[in-house]
C-alpha cells in the first residue's frame, strides 16, 4: 500500500512558553501563607539556567517522542553527537510516513498529542528537581500523550467501492 507524509512542526518559543506558564501555574497554585521561596523556586522562567535546563529536557523528550514513533519516520542521519543542543530559536519537525489510508482528519489530534507529549515530559524533568511529588503526575500524562498520538495515528478512512 501506499505510504502518505505528514509533517509535524513544533515551534520552540511556544513550547517554552507553555512549559514556563505551566510551571508558573502550578506554583501560583501552591501560593498560600509564607512560602514565596518555595513557591518561587518550583516556577521556570527566562534565566539563563533555567532555559538551558528546559532545552536540554525539549531536546530529551523530541528524541524519546521520536523513537516512540520510529515505525512512521525515515532515518534522518546515522550519526549524532550531544554537542547539538536544540536552541531556542529552532523548531521540532516531525515527518511521519503513514498508510495511505490514514484519515487526515486526525492531524491536528497528532501535532497537539506531540506537543503535549513534550511538554509534559519536559514538566516531569523539571519538577523532578524542584518539586518531586508533582514529576510523577507529568510522565503519566506524557504516557497517556503517546498512547492518544498511537490511537489517532492508526485511524483509517473507510474503504469506498469502485463501480467495476
Amino acid at each position: 500500500m501506499a505510504k502518505s507524509s505528514i509533517t509535524i512542526t513544533l515551534y520552540m518559543t511556544e513550547l517554552l512558553y507553555d512549559v514556563q506558564n505551566k510551571s508558573w501555574l502550578v506554583g501560583e497554585s501552591r501560593r498560600t501563607g509564607d512560602n514565596h521561596e518555595l513557591v518561587a523556586a518550583m516556577q521556570m522562567n527566562a534565566d539563563p539556567e533555567h532555559k538551558n535546563q528546559a532545552l536540554r529536557s525539549i531536546s530529551l523528550a523530541y528524541g524519546r517522542l521520536k523513537t516512540e514513533l520510529n515505525e512512521y519516520l525515515a532515518a534522518e542521519t546515522v550519526t549524532s553527537d550531544n554537542d547539538a543542543l536544540i536552541s531556542a530559536e529552532s523548531n521540532l519537525t516531525l515527518n511521519l510516513y503513514v498508510p495511505g489510508n490514514y484519515n487526515h482528519v486526525t492531524v491536528k489530534t497528532v501535532t497537539a498529542e506531540c506537543t503535549d507529549y513534550i511538554e509534559n515530559m519536559t514538566l516531569s524533568d523539571w519538577f523532578q528537581i524542584t518539586s518531586p511529588t508533582d514529576a510523577e503526575g507529568y510522565a503519566a500524562k506524557a504516557a497517556a500523550n503517546l498512547l492518544n498520538i498511537r490511537a489517532a495515528i492508526n485511524k483509517r478512512v473507510r474503504p469506498v467501492r469502485t463501480n467495476v
